[in-house]
């Protein structure tokens, strides 16, 4: 029979899968698709063929590569593709569908690929292509079942003249016929590849009988060419050419230094190098500003600024820095490429959450809300106070409790602060602690830690009223989860009851979208509340930045931790929002602080606020109602598959009698992962990301067979279930299209003043630059959609990017290990101690405890030492600022079996690089003790000198400061530690993830690397200045100097070294100013707002004065208006001496000047409107007006309200 066949057999057959994707379960995106560590290089070679602007060039090679890898070309592979080389899925797409060389759906061992077109049809392809199908029993377009052969017909394989052919995976088979075809299916079967090529003898595609030409010897090297002069070499000629383009481009060298920061070095360098971006000063600048100090160069300046003892001696070694903003987001791709997104239901505290764009977009991404600092001076803080405000409401509300405050750091280390609070509540009489089993693991493992320092006594076990009773006559408290982290939820009604009658606390960690179903604490009986709110909107971030919540009932609002916004009355008489009751906190406190906490998460909180704003009541328990729904589907789907599922009540979590190990692989198969409690327990919770295919999938790991019988059936007692309301103040229940939001965003926004308006130079905070291109990764998937304990293998683009950043911490301050796990400074002091005492203790000697501390020390320092165990002992400081070697010298010694360290801000906290810092540090090591180092000044230092060259043996970073985290009104930050080779082994540990050396303390924070996902923000920074870090220093060093040198004929610099400089901030001592005319630090600082500026740091380290910090972003043209502005508020303190002005009614005394001050009628004051708003000329064509007049104090504090008043107290 004649064997007949269209001759678009195969490619009808297969135009469906050729042209138009649909997902089946072998080929959907859900499926992941990395390149092995091999490929990985060889991708990285392929990319770098091409010139960076034509990368995507190299999309046939990759999709090349990656088809070796898997076999054929899925969609999971192009998509991985197209995020390698920036470029749209869709272009991948045209490529892999219009080159047939790309399989689309999955092929055999060996593809066969039949040539039939006319010259191989007339050399006998037919008879080729029936003794395959005939051998291998499948017709083209079709796979043997074992999976081993694929045929396909091609059009031309590009052989005419060895016809027929027929390619085998990249092997071409010529000369065929049918015996020797039928050859080469037998070998293949064996996996014998035999000898590819011609198989009828020919070597080549020459003639059958033989070559007829070409018969001559071919030319060789040399042959027949003419000798001329030898050429230059290339790279001598591109540098002659380069020279001439230098010096005709204008601008192309700068004169103050050789291995310039802002400029390209040859022609092909990219442009858009970060370093001229970021540094203020232009070189005209900075040409001024050395004239002015009377400088001739920049390197003069340094030597005159910093003692010679102190100068590094080596230099900045970045490696891969310099990066431009362009190749650094394509570098940061690369890397992240290496984690794996996938569907994570771990729980532990953390869930998968949807950020509305409206908030992303607006609040999260936009420099108008996280460049603000911490809202210290209300009347330019309105918009984001109200915002922290709405936080505290939304906390109030649903946990019933009567105050909250406007975040912590996370939540375990809000656990930790509830156990103090209770440890102070009893006056520090009772030193147990009953901890629930069910709480979280890694908060278990905090709360360990932080009692250590207090001696606080932690008793795990099932908290019941019978096992609390064996401790009662020493019992502080209870803390238990409620949902507990199995997901049972537990009346606590009757245990509150029973712990009151006996003066003891209940401690609920919560979940504050389960409490809009659940009973809310408060009338469960709870006296504190806390958790994460990180499921209001913020991504997972593999483990943060999250807003911890923090409520408790009123009789202990004054030992309440952290900040609180309350409302209080303006001078004017309106409604003004402020921070409340301050002196609860540490700079004021100090060691008699409540808490060492100073940085928050009011960025993370004000996200989570909109969210409620966003959703409101309904919309927040319908988003409660439907994971409350799945998890109990899923419930009901686990026990038909005949497992046991372990808890009886849940709200959005199931633990599961299993074999884990089979499960957890199943899920992992499908792109899930669970939690692993045990070898025959998983758990599982359910989030508001769950979609209808997500369930499906969830299900399919248990059972083949899924019957959905969608009913809300109870998964808790009725007398659990929440019958108050909550949310029903009006900013809840109006604002719910993206119109309304969006205006209501942007309303606040214009009350708050911040980078995006000014330089906001405060002293000791490092209010700088925070780059765009360093800030957009937040926004990507493979940055803040990982759950912070996944298994490390789906985490190595992280892995990467963290070791890199440890790697450059180190070498910047002359460290041997860090530890990236403290979230906030303060943390990373209280990490720092505690590695400290851990060093100590394993040499035998735990009882030393002696901490000396200078007078001028941050507050957070004594409240840190505390913390830790420590007894504190003040240091003093000399007439000029610096620490006093005979004091410490005297005290060192009398201490000298008790010394454990010492806590030193470099350079000083006065603003001065101490040339004894050297000495100081030999005192403490000669008398057993160890150097702590406060980084906080580290902007001051960076590529100049270094703590670990100095002689500290432990230093925090301030991430948020020097290394551009932003401060987001008061949080985010980070505290990384750094330390010397003998404190490596104890740096902090963690539960689920070892991050700590063999004799770990325990861990800091509740993810095993802090807010891991901003710290890409600090590699980022580092990464593109490279080597040029050095030039921040010294730009910030000069920019403090040049405006402390133009301020110095008005006001009186408090503290330089012997040259008469001041290091990276400085001090302005208005003091006199209030035994002349009562104008105080506090009248300069609403003044200044007038003139469209933040205050400097006020009355720190000095009561009573101004500390400056310009930071090196900064160009003279600001830092002028900055000095114009104080000088002008001098010259109108004149007017109050000479007696113009009276000292009680002048533009300082009656500052800040809203818009409705100045429309006021009538208008019966010494001075002008015009002298009230417009002061400066300038002002009248750009300036940030008040939102508000000053702010009473008092008032706040004697009548404090820190929540939305009821409705119907509203007018």
């Amino acid at each position: 029979m004649l064997f007949r066949r269209p001759f678009s057999f195969t490619i009808r057959k297969s135009s469906d899968a050729l042209f138009v994707h649909r997902n089946t379960p072998k080929n959907n995106p859900k499926i992941p698709f990395v390149f092995s560590p091999e490929n990985m290089k060889r991708s990285q070679s392929i990319i770098a063929r091409y010139p960076k602007q034509y990368k995507k060039a190299a999309v046939i090679p990759l999709l090349d590569l990656g088809q070796r890898q898997l076999g054929w070309t899925s969609i999971s592979l192009m998509n991985y593709v197209a995020k390698m080389l920036d470029m749209p899925e869709m272009r991948v797409y045209e490529v892999a569908t219009f080159y047939t060389m790309f399989n689309r759906e999955p092929v055999g061992k060996y593809f066969l690929q039949l040539c039939t077109t006319t010259p191989c049809e007339l050399c006998g392809s037919t008879e080729i292509l029936k003794t395959i199908t005939k051998h291998l029993g499948i017709k083209p377009g079709q796979t043997t079942p074992d999976n081993k052969f694929t045929l396909v017909e091609v059009e031309c394989a590009g052989a005419c003249v060895n016809a027929p052919v027929l390619a085998v995976n990249d092997d071409y088979y010529e000369d065929l016929t049918p015996e020797s075809t039928l050859k080469i299916l037998k070998g293949l079967e064996k996996d014998d590849l035999g000898v590819p090529g011609p198989q009828g003898g020919r070597k080549s595609c020459e003639p059958q009988g033989g070559l007829t030409s070409l018969l001559e010897k071919p030319y060789g090297p040399g042959d027949y060419l003419q000798h001329s002069p030898p050429f230059l070499p290339l790279q001598q000629m591109l540098s002659s050419r380069l020279n001439i383009i230098r010096q005709l481009s204008f601008g192309f060298n700068r004169p103050y230094h050789s291995a310039t920061a802002h400029i390209s070095k040859t022609i092909f360098d990219p442009l858009d190098s970060f370093p001229k971006r970021h540094l203020g000063p232009s070189p005209q600048d900075v040409s001024l500003q050395l004239t002015t100090l009377g400088f001739s160069s920049l390197d003069k300046f340094i030597e005159s600024a910093i003692p010679a003892s102190v100068l590094s001696k080596k230099s900045l070694n970045i490696p891969n820095g310099a990066l431009s903003e362009s190749e650094l987001l394509r570098t940061l791709r690369q890397i992240i490429a290496e984690n794996k997104v996938l569907k994570s239901y771990i729980g532990m505290g953390y869930a998968g959450s949807i950020t509305p764009p409206v908030i992303s977009r607006n609040i999260l991404e936009n420099p108008g809300w996280y460049t603000s600092y911490t809202p210290y001076q209300p009347e330019i803080s309105q918009g984001r106070l109200e915002s922290l405000f709405n936080f505290q409401t939304v906390v109030t509300d649903l946990t019933g409790l009567d105050i909250a405050n406007a975040s912590l750091l996370d939540e375990a280390t809000a656990a930790g602060e509830a156990m103090i609070m209770a440890f102070n509540a009893s006056r520090n009489k009772k030193k147990t602690i009953f901890v629930d089993k069910g709480i979280h693991l890694q908060t278990i493992e905090c709360l360990r830690s932080r009692a250590e320092g207090f001696g606080i006594d932690i008793v795990v076990g099932d908290a019941n009223q019978s096992a609390v009773d064996m401790h009662k006559d020493d019992l502080m408290g209870v803390i238990a989860q409620y949902p507990a982290s199995d997901g049972s939820v537990t009346d606590y009604t009757s245990l509150a009851k029973h712990l009151h009658s006996n003066s003891s606390l209940l401690i609920l960690a919560t979940d504050l979208l389960a409490l809009s179903l659940l009973k809310p604490p408060g009338e469960i009986g709870a006296d504190i509340a806390f958790g994460n709110s990180q499921r209001f909107g913020i991504p997972l971030g593999y483990g943060g930045p999250h807003a911890a919540f923090f409520a408790c009932v009123d009789e202990h609002k004054r030992r309440l931790p952290g900040r609180i916004v309350g409302l209080s009355k303006d001078r004017m008489g309106a409604d003004a929002f402020r921070l409340a009751l301050q002196t609860r906190e540490q700079h004021i406190r100090r060691e008699k602080a409540t808490s060492n906490i100073c940085t928050s998460q009011a960025l993370l909180a004000n996200m989570s606020a909109m969210y409620a704003v966003w959703h409101g009541p309904e919309g927040i328990k319908e988003i409660a109602r439907k994971i409350n729904g799945l998890t109990t589907m899923l419930a009901d789907i686990v026990v038909q598959a005949g497992y046991k599922v372990g808890n009886d009540t849940w709200f959005d979590t199931l633990t599961i009698k299993c074999p884990a190990n089979k499960i957890v692989a199943s899920a992992l198969d499908k792109g899930i992962n669970l939690r692993q409690v045990d070898d025959e327990t998983v758990g599982i919770t359910l989030d508001e990301t769950v979609t209808k295919s997500d369930f499906f999938d969830i299900c399919s790991i248990f059972s083949n067979e899924t019957n959905l019988t969608e009913h809300f059936k109870q998964s808790f007692p009725s007398y659990l279930r929440r019958t108050s309301p909550y949310l029903t103040h009006p900013v809840f229940n109006t604002h719910h299209s993206e119109t309304d939001l969006l205006r209501y965003i942007n309303h606040l926004q214009s009350k708050d003043l911040s980078l995006v308006h000014s330089m906001i130079p405060l002293g000791s905070c490092t209010m700088k630059l925070n780059a765009t291109a360093q800030l957009i990764p937040l926004s990507w998937p493979e940055i803040n959609a990982l759950h912070p304990f996944i298994p490390q293998h789906q985490a190595k683009g992280y892995t990467k990017l963290l070791d890199q950043l440890a790697v450059d911490l180190a070498e910047i301050t002359g460290f041997d290990g860090v530890s990236l796990q403290p979230n906030s400074g303060a943390q990373g002091e209280y990490a720092g101690l505690k590695t400290i005492r851990a060093y100590l203790k394993s040499k035998g000697q735990q009882h030393r405890d002696i901490c000396l501390i200078p007078v001028s020390a941050h507050g957070t320092n004594p409240a840190s030492a505390v913390m830790a165990g420590l007894r504190v002992v003040t240091i003093k400081c000399d007439q000029k600022g610096n620490l006093d070697l005979v004091d410490l010298q005297s005290k060192a010694e009398k201490y000298k079996d008790e010394l454990a360290a010492v806590m030193i801000t470099y350079p000083s906290t006065y603003g001065v690089f101490e040339e004894q810092i050297g000495k100081a540090c030999e005192i403490i090591h000669e008398m057993g003790g160890l150097v702590y180092m406060d980084g906080a000044n580290m902007n001051a230092q960076i590529g100049l000198c270094s703590p670990g060259e100095i002689g500290a043996d432990v230093c925090h970073l301030n991430l948020h400061k020097t290394f551009c985290i932003p401060h987001g009104g008061g949080g985010p930050g980070m505290g990384p530690i750094g330390v010397k080779k003998h404190l490596k082994p104890f740096l902090p540990d963690h539960p689920i993830i070892k991050t700590g050396g063999e004799q770990a303390i325990k861990p800091i924070s509740a993810a095993p690397f802090g807010s891991a996902s901003i710290l890409v923000i600090s590699w980022a920074y580092i990464k593109a200045m490279g080597i040029d870090l050095v030039y921040l220093s010294n730009f910030a060093l000069l920019n403090a100097n040049y405006m402390a040198r133009k301020l110095s004929s008005h006001y009186k610099v408090l503290y330089t070294n012997n040259h008469g400089l001041c290091a990276h901030e400085f001090i302005l001592d208005v003091r006199g100013f209030k035994e002349s005319v009562g104008i105080e630090a506090i009248d300069f600082a609403k003044r200044l707002q007038d003139y469209g500026f933040h205050a400097p740091t006020m009355s720190w380290p000095v009561n009573g004065t101004l500390m400056i910090e310009p930071t090196e972003s900064e160009g003279l043209d600001e830092i002028d208006r900055y000095c114009e502005a104080l000088i002008s508020i001098r010259k109108e303190i004149e007017k109050i001496e000479n007696g113009t002005w009276p000292c009680d009614v002048n533009p300082l005394k009656m500052a800040p000047h809203p818009l409705v001050d100045l429309l006021n009628e009538p208008w019966d004051r010494p001075y002008t409107r015009e002298q009230a708003g417009f002061p400066l000329s300038y002002l009248k064509e750009k300036k940030f007006w008040p939102s508000i007049a000053r702010v009473d104090d008092s008032y706040g504090d004697l009548n404090l309200v820190c929540s939305c008043r009821p409705v119907e107290t509203i007018e």
